[in-house]
This record gives C-alpha cells, sequence and structure tokens, in this order.
C-alpha cells in the first residue's frame, strides 16, 4: 500500500497527527440502536447451510441433531439477535411443505440460482427454528412471493405460529414440534425486481399489499412483515411501495399492512462483472472500497426520506437486509458458492457500516449481513474440523456492546483529516458512540493504512471512569486469518488510551478499528 496526499490536524509533540476532535454529548440521547440493526443471513447458497450450519446426523463433528456446535457456539459469542433465512434469491424458489416431515421422504429440488446443485431438502422448517433456538436468536422467514402462492405463506405462518388444533397446526405436531413457536420477523419477498420475480415495482406493490393482509397474526404472535425494497439509490421503487401501502386503506394505518420496507447495497471495488479479489487489491482499490463503503449513508438517507414523506411519525421501519462486501470468489471454488476470504479491509467496511447504522437509528430497524459461514462477507469459515473467525466476526463481537443501547451524538469541531485519492476525499476516521447499563461505549474506525492516528473526544454532560479499550488491527489491510493461522488478526488489548480533564484521548495504529468501554460515575 502507498499512501496519497492527507490533510493533517497539527500534532502535539511526537504524538500521531490529531485526526479528529469531537464532542460527545453524554447526557443527550439519541434513539435506541436496534439490537436487530446487528442481525445474520443464512441463504441455501455454496456452503452456507450444508457443510457449514448443518452436517447431518452422520457427521464426524460434535454436532446436535446434524447442527454444527463449534459453529453456533461461535456465533453466541456475538449475540446474533436474528437469522434470516432461506433466502435470498432461493427463498422465491423455496417451498416450505418440502423441507418437513422425514428427511428420507422429502423430494429434492435444483438450486437454480446458486451452483445448479441438487438439494435434498433435510435442512428445513424444523431444523432452522431449531438453529435458532441453540443460538438463542429470533428468526426472520422470507416468504416465497416469486414462485409461490398467497395460500403458501399463509399456511407456513399458520403452521409455525398457530396453537389450537387448526389444520397446520395440526400437522407441525404431526412433525413432532407440539407448541408453536414465536416468529415476528416475516420478508414479503426478496429482489422482486430482480431474482425475485423481475418485477416492476407497482406490480409488487399490489402482491405486496396482497400477501401481507394473508399474513396473519395468530394467538399472542404480531408479526412485523418486511416488503421487498429496492436496490441501492432506486429511490423510486421506495416511493411507489410505500405510496401503495399508504392509500386506500380506510381506517387502518400504513403500518397494518408493512411494518418495514427493505432495501440492499453490497460494497464491491470493481464493476459487477469484476468485482476485485478479496486479499489482493491496489491503494486505489482499497481506497474505492472505503468510498462504496460510505456510501451507505447517503442510501440510508434518501430511502429514510421518502419514507419521512409519507409516513413522518416513523412507524414504518427501514431494512438494509442485505449488505457486506462482494469479491470475486476465491481461485478454483465453485463460481456459484460465493466463497471469499475476509481481510482487515472487510472489517473496517464493517465499522463504517454500524456507524452508519447508529446515526440512522432512528428509522433503520433491521439489517442483515451477507452471509454468516462461507459466503461473501461471513462471520465463520469452515474448513473439514476447522473454524476460522474472520476479522468480521470480531468487529461484531466488539461492538455488541451497542446492542439496544442508546445512540449519543458525536459533533466534530475544527479540521479533521482527511485522505485525498482519485475517488474523492474522505475523513479517515469515524467515530459512535451509545450508552447502557451505566457505561458509554465509544467505536472508532481509522481507515488510512500507514500512520497512525489520535482522537480527542469531549465528552460533555456527565463524568466517566477509566476506560477499557481494544483495538483490531494488522501489519497488512489484506491480512485475514487462516485454519493454519486462526488469530492472524485479532483483538488485542489497546494501551495508552486516557481521560485528561474530560478529553477522551486515543491512539490508534493504522488500519484499525477499536472500541473504548468507559464507566458512567
Amino acid at each position: 500500500m502507498t499512501s496519497t496526499t492527507t490533510t493533517p490536524v497539527p500534532t502535539d509533540g511526537d504524538a500521531a497527527p490529531v485526526a479528529l476532535r469531537a464532542v460527545v454529548d453524554l447526557d443527550v440521547a439519541g434513539p435506541t440502536i436496534s439490537r436487530h440493526l446487528y442481525g445474520h443471513f443464512a441463504e441455501h447458497l455454496g456452503r452456507c447451510i450444508y457443510g457449514g450450519f448443518w452436517v447431518g446426523e452422520d457427521a464426524d463433528v460434535p454436532h446436535e441433531g446434524g447442527i454444527r456446535l463449534d459453529v453456533v457456539e461461535a456465533l453466541r459469542a456475538l449475540d446474533i439477535p436474528n437469522l434470516r433465512w432461506p433466502g435470498g434469491c432461493f427463498a422465491d424458489e423455496y417451498h416450505w411443505e418440502d423441507g418437513i416431515g422425514p428427511r428420507d421422504e422429502r423430494p429434492r429440488m435444483v438450486n437454480t440460482h446458486w451452483g445448479d446443485v441438487v438439494e435434498n431438502n433435510h435442512f428445513g422448517t424444523h431444523e432452522f427454528m431449531a438453529l435458532c433456538e441453540l443460538l438463542g436468536t429470533e428468526p426472520y422467514v422470507s416468504a416465497n412471493v416469486g414462485s409461490g402462492s398467497v395460500q403458501e405463506m399463509s399456511d407456513w405462518v399458520e403452521y409455525l405460529t398457530r396453537g389450537d388444533d387448526s389444520p397446520m397446526a395440526r400437522r407441525r405436531r404431526e412433525n413432532g414440534r407440539d407448541e408453536p413457536w414465536r416468529v415476528q420477523f416475516w420478508g414479503i419477498g426478496n429482489e422482486p425486481w430482480g431474482c425475485g420475480g423481475n418485477l416492476r415495482a407497482p406490480q409488487f406493490a399490489s402482491l405486496a399489499r396482497q400477501y401481507s393482509t394473508y399474513a396473519r397474526n395468530h394467538g399472542d404472535n404480531r408479526l412485523y412483515r418486511i416488503a421487498a425494497g429496492a436496490s441501492d439509490a432506486d429511490y423510486a421503487w421506495t416511493e411507489t411501495l410505500v405510496q401503495q401501502v399508504t392509500t386506500g386503506l380506510g381506517d387502518r394505518t400504513p403500518s397494518d399492512l408493512f411494518q418495514a420496507v427493505s432495501f440492499h447495497y453490497y460494497t464491491i471495488a470493481g464493476d459487477w462483472g469484476q468485482k476485485g479479489s478479496a486479499t489482493t487489491f491496489t491503494d486505489d482499490e482499497y481506497w474505492t472500497t472505503v468510498r462504496k463503503a460510505l456510501h451507505v449513508r447517503e442510501l440510508l438517507a434518501g430511502h429514510a426520506a421518502v419514507l419521512d414523506a409519507y409516513d413522518p411519525t416513523k412507524k414504518i421501519g427501514l431494512a438494509l437486509d442485505e449488505w457486506g462486501t462482494w469479491w470475486d470468489v476465491e481461485p478454483g471454488t465453485n463460481p456459484g458458492f460465493l466463497y471469499q476470504q475476509n481481510t482487515m479491509r472487510d472489517a473496517l467496511v464493517a465499522g463504517l457500516h454500524f456507524d452508519a447504522f447508529h446515526d440512522f437509528a432512528d428509522r433503520l430497524r433491521l439489517a442483515n449481513i451477507a452471509q454468516t459461514v462461507n459466503v461473501l462477507q461471513a462471520m465463520l469459515l469452515t474448513d473439514g474440523e476447522a473454524l476460522v473467525r474472520t476479522p468480521t466476526y470480531h468487529v461484531f463481537e466488539m461492538n455488541k456492546g451497542h446492542h439496544d443501547a442508546t445512540a449519543l451524538p458525536v459533533h466534530a469541531v475544527g479540521e479533521r483529516t482527511r485522505h485525498a485519492a482519485d475517488v474523492g476525499e474522505v475523513d479517515t476516521v469515524s467515530v459512535s458512540a451509545s450508552t447502557k447499563d451505566g457505561h458509554v461505549l465509544v467505536s472508532l474506525t481509522h481507515l488510512d493504512p500507514t500512520t497512525s492516528a489520535r482522537v480527542e473526544l469531549s465528552l460533555r454532560g456527565a463524568s466517566v471512569g477509566a476506560p477499557q479499550a481494544r483495538v483490531l488491527a494488522a501489519d497488512d489491510v489484506a491480512a485475514h486469518n487462516t485454519a493454519e493461522a486462526p488469530d492472524a488478526v485479532a483483538p488485542r488489548a489497546l494501551d495508552g488510551v486516557r481521560v485528561q480533564d474530560g478529553v477522551l484521548v486515543v491512539e490508534l495504529p493504522p488500519a484499525s478499528f477499536a472500541t473504548v468501554r468507559l464507566p458512567l460515575v
């Protein structure tokens, strides 16, 4: 990596340049940062389900009912709040009734989207719900709108959530589950503008109203229906969808049909034909990636503005239920399996996204990284009996103190360091903060891969005790973990963090992600 032009803020003595001076108002409560902004995604794609979560009951690795236990243990450490399944594009060709009953009697199907492989449907509804129970997480079920039917979705909701002797509840009991599950999150389709049916916005808006109508609340289970939304900056799609749901409802409110609308956004350095390598990239590709990651802020603001125009009281949430980096697959792997390595660069992308999520927490209610195991920007990579935690995994773990915390405003004051490159100027440090359970958590993402930086945060409105800090960093932004070197990129204590006269001073190494925890006193 080679550095390009920066505009440094003056330094004190031999210390690192002051890249950012800011004020954190500890006594000004912002919106709640929903834990569901830290959601995950598991699609029938490559080795995410089969070979990732599901190894079968004859596997040599430790498992419970075919579910791989080291994967479960690693993810439980993240307190993952929700898990989206079965897709993705796969959701709109998946018929849930093929995945229930005795496994040896389940029909096979062709996964036409991802590798054109034949699946045996051994991982279905009961297996997914067992996985969620092992993880201690909430299920987010994506229903089939593309090739399914209104009746099919309605029956699936009843099968999962109804407790009396209805036809679907009785069928669930015949398959071994007496009590209903609680399933609040339901996706109404997926990418209907593309793999979910190649529909136009008005077509899907009508379908979404219809499907949502027949996705019923059973007993005390209340659905949170998420209408599939736009790609990237297609604000017209969002507006069409929200217009449709806010008109002609009589005495009902828009949130009686949908509780949220979604959009998807992926970070790539190149284009969809040649996205770039996960581990070998130039200085320009690195900064292009950073710029693309920061673009999520503009997208969140744009989609939120559309919702504000039609729903000023913010009853309808926004869901970014697919996000993350997308690189060319690792050489020698199936191009339809989307297996990629995960480097320190990916971790920094995650840090930038979470700062943006916190800033838009008044409207953004749910987000899901793509994906959890062995696919795209994964938390975990499995290789036989080996399990690798990626740098992105560690960002999720370090940030879990923000779950359901109260966002705190962070205001930059004076000059701050910016990096100038062909892709435009980029602030080199990003910060967000929150408070919960008598503590403040500050997250800092430092993007410059060649220069250390000092951050000075004036903590106003309350007093704090001694800070505890951790940092994720490596000598190279392309550094990553493997089965042979599983801790090449791992968190460690960050020394030298201090509070002086109400100012938190943090010295950040190049290309690093750090968290600082401070008790309120």
